[in-house]
């Protein structure tokens, strides 16, 4: 990584404070109407599936908060179809991609590429932290049983995981992509034999700790698949092998899910990542190179360009904020049936069924009304106006921050002190560590001056009482 985040050695007369920031705003050189698509669509599932999962009743012991869909023996055949993210990793490599290279193209280095990417993904992150602690909090203070919190909270904090694994493979976007220049199939297997390495380590030893190794290896090989299709390496494949790699692929996964230790699950095989999301990502990858041509048919004939641009723009504010609005729907319920008696359906019975058309629109209206209120967070023109990195290790630790200050309310929540550290991780993300440790330097500097000269001060007032 650090060889690739080192700056432009040639003496550039643009200023790199607003090179970055420039890139930041600019489009892409090259953009695919049918990735655009793709990205919406898929955005769509993920809410679509989380809306489902959102079980509220009300059982002997008091409110029940659950995921309806856990533990339905149907669900594992239907998640070969609704896991979609590792083709959402493949549609982020293939951006990244075309976006690094026009960064590249305009003078750019890497350590400028991951200040913009830092700073258009952090910046919702700290709105939605401080936000949803604060909500947290009141909600304590109004007397919600603790259990309660507790459970919003995590369900709030479960898609996290994406955004730090995100950060952390669009920091290595500079590096993966030199690689993938120098080794285009040795790259991929390398990644691969990693994966393969850590199923390994993890079901021979019993700890599954070990497999949340391939939090990065499986995103980052599914990123990799990613540049494959941005290069037009998949364009040159005939529909006749596209169709047998897409096959094949499945018939390996149905191999390999057939017995232990791997599950038929699909989202079971996401929490630690598997080998097996490796694989349905190669299948949905053919499968989408063959839809592309009529996906941007499509896309103008309905002229959904702009459309999709919109959505484009807002998509991690969507994403971020469509499981608050979940928890905080639900938590409504469990309010109105408390207050007026609202019925609450026991999840999966014929009523609840008949209900989700309902819930379904309802939770799709109040997330378009959070997003219009928060997008101008992801939105922001200010990105010109953050300093650019001043060396590949700031930036390297920028991206660490960033990690971690995800990584803190997704595995101990959104208390208040969790929530104070995640921020002023994510500040220095944001800001840059190099610009923070400035800032901070300048105030320790002046808090000892201030005191070297009160201290003078007194002196001279005791040196003026003594003369005297």
């Amino acid at each position: 990584m650090t060889d690739v985040l080192a700056r432009s050695t040639g003496h550039d007369p643009v200023d790199p404070v607003a090179r970055a920031g420039a890139s930041a705003r600019r489009p892409s050189v090259a953009r695919d109407s049918s990735v655009d698509a793709i990205r919406v669509a898929l955005l769509v599932v993920v809410f679509a599936l989380h809306a489902m999962m959102v079980g509220v009743s009300v059982g002997p012991d008091g409110p029940v908060l659950e995921n309806a869909l856990e533990g339905q023996a149907w669900f594992a055949a239907v998640s070969w179809v609704v896991q979609i993210m590792p083709l959402f990793f493949i549609a982020g490599g293939f951006s990244s991609f075309h976006h690094w290279r026009s960064m590249q193209a305009r003078g750019a280095s890497g350590a400028d590429y991951v200040r913009a990417r830092l700073v258009r993904l952090v910046r919702p992150a700290i709105v939605l932290v401080a936000v949803v602690a604060a909500a947290l909090v009141a909600m304590s203070l109004a007397g919600l049983a603790p259990e309660l919190v507790a459970t919003a909270g995590f369900r709030i904090g479960q898609p996290l995981w994406f955004l730090g694994v995100y950060l952390a493979t669009s920091a290595l976007v500079p590096l993966m992509v030199r690689a993938h220049e120098r080794a285009r199939v040795l790259t991929p297997l390398a990644l691969l034999a990693g994966v393969v390495a850590v199923d390994v380590l993890r079901f021979s030893t019993g700890l599954d700790g070990i497999g949340f190794l391939n939090l990065l290896l499986v995103w980052l090989l599914v990123q990799q698949l990613g540049f494959h299709l941005a290069d037009g390496a998949l364009d040159r494949l005939a529909p006749a092998a596209l169709w047998s790699i897409a096959a094949g692929s499945l018939a390996l996964l149905g191999v390999i899910t057939a017995a232990a230790p791997y599950s038929a699950d699909m989202y079971e095989n996401l929490n630690p990542p598997t080998v097996c999301l490796v694989v349905l990502g190669v299948a949905q990858l053919a499968l989408f190179q063959l839809a592309r041509p009529r996906i941007r048919a499509w896309v103008e004939r309905a002229d959904a360009s702009q459309l999709l641009s919109a959505v484009g723009e807002r998509a991690m504010t969507i994403y971020l904020w469509h499981m608050p609005v979940l928890v905080g729907l639900a938590g409504a319920l469990l309010v109105a049936n408390a207050g007026v008696g609202l019925p609450l359906p026991e999840p999966m019975s014929a009523e609840w069924w008949a209900t989700r058309p309902l819930w379904l629109g309802a939770t799709a209206a109040v997330v378009a009304g959070a997003t219009l209120v928060f997008a101008r967070f992801e939105r922001s023109r200010r990105a010109a106006r953050v300093p650019a990195s001043s060396s590949r290790r700031a930036a390297a630790l920028d991206a660490v921050c960033g990690v971690a200050g995800v990584a803190v309310v997704l595995v101990t929540g959104f208390g208040p002190v969790q929530a104070v550290v995640a921020l002023a991780l994510l500040t220095v993300a944001l800001r840059g560590s190099a610009t923070v440790g400035t800032v901070l330097a300048n105030a320790t500097a002046a808090m000892r001056a201030q005191r070297r000269s009160r201290r003078n001060g007194i002196a001279m007032a005791s040196q003026a009482a003594t003369t005297a």
